[in-house]
Order: C-alpha cells, then structure tokens, then sequence
C-alpha cells in the first residue's frame, strides 16, 4: 500500500525549497558576484558614462528615427547629472546602483537568497535587497561566470549583457527593459563610454 507520504512528499519538498533559500547565507553568493567584476574597491561610485539608446519594442529605432545619445555623471544611489542638471526624482539611479553592484555591498542593504531561476537559457541565483531600496529589488546572477544578467524591479525586469572592463572593473555595456506584464521590451541601452572620476566635476553641485 502506498502511503499518503508518497504522494504528499513532492508538494513538501517544493514548499520548504523557497523557505531554505530565504535562511541560506546571502554573503558568499554577494562575495562572488563583487569578486567577479573586480572586487569591492573596484566598484563604480562616481562615474562619467556616455549612453545610447531608444525606446520601442524592437533592437533598432523606428525608421525615419535614430537613437538618443547623452552623457551623464553619476553618484548613484544619490545623484544623476545629465549634463548640469540633476534628476533629483528619478528612480533609475537605483537601477544604476544594482547595475554596479553597490546595492549589494552598502551595510544598510538587507539580503536574502532566493530561488535560482533560468535566464535566456542559462542557469542563475537569486538575491533579494531591501532596506535601502523600495519595493525590493532581485538580481540574478549567471552561475558560472557569476555576472549579473538580470535585475526585476517594480513593474519592469532589466536583460545585461555584453560585458567591457574599464579600470579594473567589468560592467554590462547592454541594457534592455521589458515589462513585465507580457514581456515586452520597451527600452534599449548602450554604454559607449566610461570614466571612472575622483572627485565630482566643479560644474556639478550636490
């Protein structure tokens, strides 16, 4: 006779694998993603990026349009300059800040494992912030190379790729945005140039 066990036991292994996820320890997996591009005094803090991009659904404009350019300096999470004007309300420095990995490493950032997920094909773990950013933010990383491919937050979720090095430090040179909702992408960036800065440029103010 088979008992109810049996039948109960895949439904109880699925239930307590999220649970084991959320106690797991977060730093080993904080310490490889950091070390992957770099180590901690390598990361972005204070930057020059000069950016391409163009919103649509599709790789390339709509004909008869061509792709926006800008440079900007960013201090993220705190300030974005776009020329001389700072975005004092704008949400995507965060984005930027998980783009850099400095979310992960602030001490005020809560992290916690969750489950592993498979991205374009290929297998990536998951960690989850709070604390510093709201709502929580999850970025998934690339198990073998342990470079962040993935980031969903709030209603969009964020593709990485291409990956460049710039003193010292590797980052993803391509952005593209979906929705959530259906899974449509609606944004895509280039980073055609970095700088990383010393000290913040005279022009600017906080």
């Amino acid at each position: 006779m088979i008992s109810r066990l049996t039948f109960l036991l895949p439904v109880l292994i699925l239930g307590v694998t999220p649970m084991l996820a959320q106690t797991a320890d977060p730093q080993p997996l904080i310490d490889k993603a950091v070390t992957a591009v770099g180590g901690k005094d390598k990361l972005l803090t204070l930057f020059r990026v000069k950016e391409l991009f163009h919103f649509g659904d599709k790789p390339e404009p709509e004909e008869g349009r061509k792709r926006s350019t800008r440079e900007s300096v960013i201090e993220p999470p705190k300030s974005w300059w776009i020329g001389t004007k700072e975005r004092a309300e704008e949400p995507a420095k965060y984005d930027v800040w998980a783009w850099t990995l400095g979310v992960l490493t602030d001490a005020q950032s809560k992290v916690e494992v969750i489950p592993d997920m498979t991205e374009e094909g290929r297998a990536a773990y998951g960690l989850r912030v709070s604390g510093t950013v709201t709502p929580a933010m999850e970025l998934y990383f690339d198990k073998e190379t342990s470079l962040l491919c993935r980031l969903d937050w709030r209603s969009d979720f964020y593709r990485f790729s291409e990956w460049k090095e710039h003193d010292g430090v590797k980052y993803a040179s391509r952005t593209i945005i979906f929705k959530k909702a259906g899974g449509k992408p609606w944004f895509y960036h280039e980073v055609t140039g970095l700088e990383r800065l010393k000290e913040l440029p005279a022009n600017l103010k906080r």
